[in-house]
């Protein structure tokens, strides 16, 4: 019999009910279908038509939500009613032209962002997994896998902790099982981790290590530039034999970002420091006297490859910024369109 108990549900999660009903954790999410762990055994729910029609798109449930759900009569199906406020929320803008956000997971203690030591580490990718970490809520973990692969780890490391600052690496191999012992005590007391990476890192292999069982598909990757193919599809969240949970998400190589302006702030901390001591308010870094960020450069306290990257993720901030506005200016625009033709398709009442 499932205990939702082991899924991490407690007094505080219960607080939030406002609506009768079962409550249950989203383990799996597939096109408009929900799987929900309950008291009662997980069921195959749907949302109700009344939370589709009152609610957008990024509130409808993600794995690691908790909702509120109604059984169907004689059957092991439900009907989701309520989706309880969230704790925090891992996402990313989708791919193309929108600025629309799309939701990896939520209600996420820790988030452990993996990188293989090899062809596919990359520091600036791993700099935009820490501003959508630092973000969501959660508390970012760094997984440097195939450890077994590599013969010499240290300048991996070097390079990881040049960008994150504070940031808890564990290198590890779940070929020989190096380090997986430390990863599941992050996950003691029914706890969640979510795993972001790219296709081919080994996010299927750790957690097949950490359940200590074949439960996920692994496939090999290419020799010539250690990039795999997508083994996960979809979204699943996980209950680990030795307690706690994991969310494994499908390898996400390009990641588009949303609006992390507070997570450029916590990520690079360093650079924000160093231009806010400029002498001038209003210093644009170029060749202002008494510039701090051009100072640093000259003397390599600061990266200059970093702070191209710093100035590249905040150029696509401030365009996210301007495109919302724009999305948010035509969405008004339309909803008055709208009001007014409504208005002129009424009958006029005769006095």
């Amino acid at each position: 019999m499932t205990n939702i108990n082991q899924y991490g549900w407690n007094s505080s999660w219960k607080e939030k009910i406002s609506v009768p009903g079962i409550p249950g954790r989203v383990t799996l999410e597939h096109k408009n279908l929900y799987r929900v762990a309950t008291d009662n055994g997980e069921w195959l729910c749907s949302l109700s038509g009344k939370y589709r029609h009152q609610h957008s798109r990024t509130e409808f449930p993600c794995v690691g939500d908790w909702v509120v759900v109604e059984q169907m009569p004689g059957e092991e199906k439900g009907i989701i009613h309520q989706v309880l406020p969230r704790t925090s929320q891992f996402s990313r803008k989708t791919a193309g032209e929108t600025s629309d956000i799309q939701l990896i997971a939520v209600n996420v203690d820790t988030v452990f962002l993996t990188m293989s030591l090899n062809h596919d580490f990359n520091v600036r990718r791993l700099e935009r997994y820490l501003l959508a970490a630092w973000d969501s809520g959660s508390n970012p973990i760094i997984v440097l896998t195939k450890k077994d692969q590599c013969p010499d780890i240290e300048p991996y490391l070097r390079q990881v902790e040049n960008v994150a600052f504070g940031v808890p690496v564990y290198a590890v191999s779940a070929h020989t099982g190096d380090g997986i012992e430390e990863l599941q005590k992050q996950l003691a007391g029914s706890k969640t981790g979510a795993l972001l990476g790219s296709s081919g890192v080994g996010k299927s292999s750790l957690i097949n290590a950490l359940s200590g069982s074949e439960m996920m598909t692994v496939q090999d990757i290419r020799e010539d530039d250690s990039k795999g193919r997508h083994t996960t599809t979809h979204r699943e969240m996980i209950l680990l034999p030795g307690g706690g949970l994991m969310i494994d998400t499908p390898g996400m190589r390009e990641f588009q970002l949303g609006d992390y302006s507070e997570g450029v702030e916590a990520g690079f901390n360093d650079v924000e420091e160093l231009a806010l001591a400029c002498r001038f308010r209003d210093c644009a870094h170029n060749d202002e006297p008494g510039c701090l960020v051009q100072e640093a450069l000259q003397n390599g306290e600061l990266d200059a490859a970093r702070y191209r990257s710093y100035l590249k993720l905040k150029r696509e901030l401030a365009h996210m910024e301007r495109k919302s506005d724009a999305a948010a200016q035509k969405a008004e625009r339309s909803k008055w369109k709208q009001v007014t033709k409504d208005s002129r398709k009424r009958p006029v009442k005769k006095r």
